[in-house]
């Protein structure tokens, strides 16, 4: 299934740069797995990123030079047209029915079948792997027909979709797709009928909900 939610042009530049932490590179790279036009995007971000550092001078401006440096790259990868990918792209590196998608195995293993769900809720179960840059890496299974809290973001969240899929005030989120958050969304995850939602998250900061009951749980469940 082709990707209808996108990496933002930010997450790209940073991807590019090798500024992402582990965690959140986890799921950026899940993401790419499947997803042509970002496989693209990005490499257009490296390019352009080469470029730009070599039209540039050395100098001891530092951060002020880097700032700059990234602004270019977000301008130019915006002042694109989306390319289709060709069938040959998007057929290849279909992973096996029962593998984790690569960059993940790392934090969860190599099987669907070997994984051990923690309940955290009614319809909520998680995986959560050990910690590499203090950053948050999750597994979840939510059960169909499933509201979440409202929440919003203590930081930055990305959540890419393996299985099944929800709706927000956002859009469709299915399979392939990822949300890509910042502090200023929020929204209440509601899952489709049929099959449970699976999905990895990464987040920097903690979730904040709306709701007195979820804030009393929050310590508990650890987001």
């Amino acid at each position: 299934m082709t990707p209808r939610h996108h990496l933002d042009p930010a997450t790209l530049v940073s991807r590019a740069a090798g500024a992402l932490s582990p965690e959140m590179m986890a799921v950026v790279d899940t993401h790419l797995e499947g997803c042509p036009y970002c496989r693209q995007q990005l490499a257009r971000a490296e390019r352009v990123g080469g470029v730009l550092l070599n039209q540039r001078q050395p100098a001891g401006a530092g951060d002020t030079r880097h700032d700059q440096l990234r602004q270019d790259m977000l301008a130019r990868l915006q002042d694109t047209t989306p390319v289709a990918p060709s069938p040959r792209e998007s057929s290849t590196n279909r992973p096996a029915v029962d593998a984790l998608p690569r960059p993940l195995q790392p934090y969860f293993g190599r099987r669907w079948s070997d994984l051990r769900w923690r309940w955290v809720a009614p319809g909520v179960h998680m995986i959560r792997a050990p910690e590499v840059s203090g950053h948050t890496l999750i597994l979840l299974k939510i059960a169909p027909g499933k509201s979440m809290p409202i929440h919003s973001h203590g930081g930055s969240e990305l959540t890419q979709i393996l299985k099944g899929a929800y709706d927000d005030e956002l859009g469709h989120f299915g399979p392939g797709d990822i949300a890509d958050l910042d502090c200023e969304v929020e929204h209440q995850p509601v899952t489709s009928p049929g099959v449970p939602c699976i999905c990895v998250a990464a987040l920097d900061g903690p979730l904040v909900f709306r709701g007195w009951l979820a804030r009393k749980l929050q310590p508990v469940v650890g987001l």
